[in-house]
């Protein structure tokens, strides 16, 4: 019986092999050949003890079910792997695990898992900068309504919309860069990570172990790897689903019937809207994204509340982390590739932009002529005041604010209405939104090694 959602519904395949209970045994084989070789090298093992042990640890040996097995016995996931490695290692088998406790094999093999899960996360983002960069290239000129409070404010271009996500996900790229180096990390110091059971040469065993596998080590263990590093990481993946889910509504927003200026591609030969609406197009992918944010940005407590130990350690976190670590980054990927799907396939609907944009009656453009009558020495507060009373007659009467401007003696003594049609077309009042776009595009094409 399948009970989570990420075993028949969401999540791609790649990703959630990493987190499978073959993986999660590979790598923990993983972990202890490489402790095998390391006190070999130090002269605590015998060469031949070592190679055995490297030899046998891997899933052709030792398997997932024989693991479970024994672990019905055991009553402990690790021991279990531990006996079922070492009944394969005849006379070998007596310097398994040699040293070490639970938590050296399970953090050192998680910081594997967690390093190929971003892998693709790093991928992700990578693609996902691409597509906005090109869609923000493409529409840089494609002047819209920008909205704030919901209302109408002042033109932007879409572009400029697309550039600030291009930004934001570049910024998370460079955070994901950034926290390798505090998350790739493992431990191999025995109990409360002293590591006396390893010797005088422990240091040396615990630093070949981590070059081997490519992880830096604890720098001050505990039984564990401290938890600040999976609390950081898990932030991270909020942090940038949350970012998803800010584009995902947007997207949303943007294709309401009332506004329809961005759409989702729709099948229109297979695809369903509503089961009994026949002419709905719904932002499903969209919503879709918005949703499993929400999911990820859940797991940020419990992963914080993984940071508070008994002691040197206790065993609360470990449950908790069996449904983090999985969910949260296999999420992540997915929403990463949903966001990408709707970007790549948007329908950008310019036609309705500028309607949009007419349907404002010129009150979009109250702030342009406000700013070119203070050019013209009006002062600022009474050019406000002024263009404020000439906005809500228009507002008011249903008028275009260009004709409440009109019965405006102040503002036609200082302008004609040549000045008032230049002044009053939305193109002319972008600012530099064009050239924001072009600057954050070649940000993107130095990052991608590439010219879009």
């Amino acid at each position: 019986m399948l009970l989570c959602p990420l075993d028949y519904r969401y999540g791609r395949p790649k990703i959630k092999a990493i987190f499978s209970e073959e993986n999660k045994l590979r790598t923990q084989l993983l972990v202890e050949a490489a402790l095998a070789r390391a006190h070999a090298s130090v002269g605590n093992i015998p060469d031949s003890a070592a190679k055995i042990i490297s030899s046998k640890a891997t899933l052709e040996f030792v398997t997932v079910e024989r693991v479970k097995e024994i672990e019905e016995e055991t009553k402990h996931d690790i021991m279990a792997m531990v006996k079922a490695l070492t009944e394969k290692c005849g006379e070998a088998g007596k310097y398994v695990h040699l040293g070490a406790t639970s938590n050296d094999i399970i953090d050192t093999s998680t910081a594997i898992q967690i390093r190929e899960a971003l892998e693709i996360i790093g991928r992700d983002i990578i693609d996902l900068v691409e597509v906005f960069a090109r869609l923000a290239k493409k529409h840089r000129m494609t002047v819209m309504v920008g909205r704030t409070h919901g209302q109408f404010a002042i033109p932007m271009t879409f572009g400029f919309k697309i550039a600030g996500y291009t930004a934001e996900m570049m910024r998370h790229y460079e955070r994901l860069e950034e926290i390798k180096k505090r998350i790739y990390v493992g431990k191999m110091s025995g109990a409360v990570g002293t590591g006396a059971a390893f010797g005088p040469k422990f240091l040396e065993i615990q630093q070949k172990v981590m070059e081997e596998l490519g992880l830096k080590a604890e720098d001050a263990a505990t039984q564990i790897v401290c938890r600040d590093r999976y609390a950081e990481l898990i932030c991270l993946m909020a942090q940038i689903c949350t970012s998803c889910e800010r584009y995902a509504t947007e997207v949303r927003n943007l294709q309401r019937s009332e506004i329809q200026e961005v759409s989702e591609a729709f099948d229109i030969k297979k695809q369903v809207g509503s089961s009994t609406m026949a002419q709905k197009k719904n932002p499903v992918t969209s919503e879709n994204i918005c949703g499993l944010a929400r999911i990820v940005r859940s797991f940020v407590m419990p992963a914080l509340e993984n940071m508070v130990l008994w002691h040197e350690r206790d065993l609360t976190n470990s449950s908790a982390e069996r449904f983090i670590l999985p969910h949260v980054l296999v999420l992540t990927d997915d929403i990463l590739a949903k966001t990408i799907e709707v970007f790549s396939n948007l329908s950008v609907r310019e036609d309705r932009m500028r309607e949009n944009l007419e349907k404002g009656n010129g009150l979009i453009m109250a702030e342009a002529v406000m700013i070119e009558l203070v050019r013209r020495g009006m002062g600022r507060q009474e050019a406000h005041a002024l263009i404020r009373n000439c906005s809500l007659e228009a507002d008011e009467k249903g008028v275009n604010l260009k004709k409440a401007l009109l019965n405006s003696k102040e503002i036609m003594s200082v302008m004609s209405e040549k000045d008032l049609d230049q002044v009053m077309a939305p193109e002319n009042y972008l600012g530099k939104a064009p050239e924001i776009v072009d600057e954050v595009v070649k940000r993107a094409e130095k990052l991608l090694g590439k010219t879009i």
